[in-house]
Parts: C-alpha cells; sequence; structure tokens
C-alpha cells in the first residue's frame, strides 16, 4: 500500500495539475464508510500540503478540491445509512466485523449530533460516524451543518 502511495505523490509532484482531482478522491475515498478505513488519506493530505509548501500548486485550490471530496463522501455515507439503516448490519464487512459499526453507533449515542463534528478527529469511528448518523434517523439539514 505504501508503494501505491509513494508512487502517487511522485506522480502527482510530476504533474501537480492533476493534483486537486487526485486530492478530491482521496478525500472522497476516506470519507466513505469502509473505504476511509483502509485509503491513508492523512499521508496524501500531507504530501498535498507539502505540494502547496513548495508553491507546485495553490491553497486555495486544494482546499476546495479536499472539502468537495469529504463532503461528498461523507453525503453518500450518510445517505447509505439513511436508506439501509439496520440493514447494513448483515452486510459485509459489518456482518463479520460488527465492531466497527457498534463503536460508531456507541459514540453517535453517547456525543448525539457532535459526534459527526467530534468523529472527524477520532480515527476509529471517523469513517462510519456518517453512515451511522444516517442509520439513526439524523436530520439532513442538522447532519450538513455539523
Amino acid at each position: 500500500m505504501m508503494e501505491l502511495l509513494d508512487s502517487l505523490i511522485t506522480w502527482v509532484n510530476a504533474h501537480p495539475h492533476w493534483a486537486g482531482i487526485v486530492v478530491f478522491l482521496v478525500a472522497f475515498s476516506e470519507s466513505l464508510a469502509v473505504i476511509g478505513m483502509i485509503v491513508p488519506g492523512v499521508v496524501m493530505m500531507f504530501a498535498a500540503g507539502a505540494l502547496v509548501g513548495t508553491g507546485a500548486v495553490e491553497f486555495r485550490g486544494i482546499y476546495w478540491w479536499a472539502v468537495a471530496g469529504a463532503v461528498l463522501g461523507d453525503g453518500l455515507s450518510f445517505w447509505i445509512g439513511h436508506y439501509y439503516k439496520q440493514q447494513l448490519c448483515s452486510m459485509w464487512p459489518f456482518s463479520k466485523h460488527p465492531q466497527m459499526l457498534d463503536k460508531g453507533i456507541g459514540f453517535f449515542q453517547r456525543w448525539g449530533g457532535k459526534s459527526v463534528a467530534l468523529g472527524r478527529f477520532f480515527g476509529p469511528v471517523r469513517a462510519v460516524i456518517p453512515l451511522v448518523a444516517g442509520m439513526m434517523e439524523m436530520p439532513l439539514q442538522r447532519f450538513l451543518v455539523a
């Protein structure tokens, strides 16, 4: 996985005009419920920051690409949770690893609406909180504000 990441960073350094799209895709992937547990988005975002620091790309552009990817990834996870609700418990990977969803549900029950904002900073639940918010029928407007 790290070899792939190193190759991607090298490629983005050589093709900075594609950096925004790559950052969008990484932020989007990292924000999806299951994929976000696998994608090392933090490393890629540090690499994007290094590109900004060298002047290869502009901060403002990279920032908005990252925000758009994260918002759309969280939104898709929320929608999946809202649509499938408790059926998710019987779907892979949650059927094989129920603790993944249980941790997110416990976090959401403890912190309520604040869990969406707080969850972004807690690795173990970060990727499943939008999914759980949808499952627990959090109002869409409240989710978007959080």
